[in-house]
């Protein structure tokens, strides 16, 4: 194997959540999941030799992948929708995680209804960006960035008590 597909492989092994975040985020079916996540890898593969270091690697693939995600999901949305042939059943879990895995599910089914910024929004500030690393990000102002954010904060505790989770 080349030295750049090594160094590739390397630094996605080391990275790869955000790939598995986006996908979340972004699509509903796992089987549309895993088609993003192969999708994101496959541009961050083709576009590597044009990353030149100048920023960190995570920053590039965040930009990357998240442009792939809003390209994919509008090709989605093109696309006619087949009803899965898989059912999917519920499986009740004892655990001491389940109520954390029960937030987790009222968080995700809230951003589900949140638009393609607003979502891109959440996943970077959930993953620790500032508002001036989120606004270069999208391409638009520190302030603005911090204004969508908040907004989006908002929007999403609406959605999740709507929902009939309880703070």
């Amino acid at each position: 194997m080349k030295i750049k597909e090594k160094e590739f492989l390397l630094v996605i092994e080391q990275h790869k959540g955000i790939l598995y975040k986006l996908s979340k985020i972004y699509m509903d079916d796992e089987f549309d999941r895993e088609d993003l996540y192969q999708e994101m890898l496959y541009q961050l593969w083709k576009s590597y030799e044009n990353f030149k270091g100048q920023s960190k690697f995570s920053t590039w693939m965040y930009r990357v992948a998240l442009n792939t995600a809003l390209v994919f999901v509008k090709k989605d949305k093109r696309s006619p929708k087949t009803e899965s042939l898989i059912e999917e059943l519920d499986v009740v879990d004892h655990s001491d995680h389940s109520d954390k895995e029960e937030r987790l599910a009222y968080f995700y089914r809230a951003v589900k209804e949140l638009n393609e910024v607003e979502k891109a929004l959440i996943f970077l500030f959930l993953e620790g960006f500032s508002h001036r690393e989120i606004g270069g990000q999208l391409g638009i102002s520190e302030v603005n960035a911090r204004v969508k954010l908040n907004r989006t904060k908002d929007k999403l505790q609406e959605i999740i008590k709507k929902q009939g989770y309880e703070f």
